[in-house]
């Protein structure tokens, strides 16, 4: 299965259509899922909720996962990927506005792939996503599942 695709952690409609805009603006043409909290995250990751039947075999090639989330949180959705044998070894990005330090250390302790804080301006945000696609989709090599 190697159709590479993006999920999209994030609660904030504004920047799920900034993420989507700087995507589509760097020719990065791959699917998008997008979820809205945690818990839907965690759903679809192991097919529960909405997300019965989905073909577990497909996962995304990485996850784009905001901290401050409802219901569930990010670190506490790291958590739950990394403790379970279906996804422990997908590539995790989170890309949040916070700037408190215990974020970027407890998201490494729990082993996140990469922190990336949004930036505020618009083209500053589109290079970090479209770099972010490329490292992501085209460079790294992901363990075969």
């Amino acid at each position: 299965m190697d159709n590479k695709t993006i999920l999209l952690v994030e609660d904030n409609l504004d920047d799920v259509e900034l993420t989507l805009r700087a995507l589509k603006r760097n020719n990065i043409k791959n699917d998008v899922t997008v979820v809205n909290n945690g818990a839907e995250a965690l759903d679809f990751l192991f097919g529960t909720g909405n997300y019965t039947g989905r073909d577990l075999r497909i996962m995304p090639t990485v996850i784009l996962l905001d901290l401050k989330l409802p219901k569930i949180d990010g670190l506490e959705v790291l958590r739950r990927i990394r403790a379970n044998e279906l996804t422990k070894f997908l590539p995790v990005v989170i890309l949040t506005s916070s700037k408190e330090e215990q974020d970027i250390v407890s998201g490494y302790r729990l082993g996140v792939n990469s922190y990336v804080r949004k930036p505020v301006d618009f083209n500053q945000f589109a290079d970090a996503v479209s770099h972010l696609g490329l490292y992501w989709l085209l460079l790294n090599e992901s363990p075969p599942f």
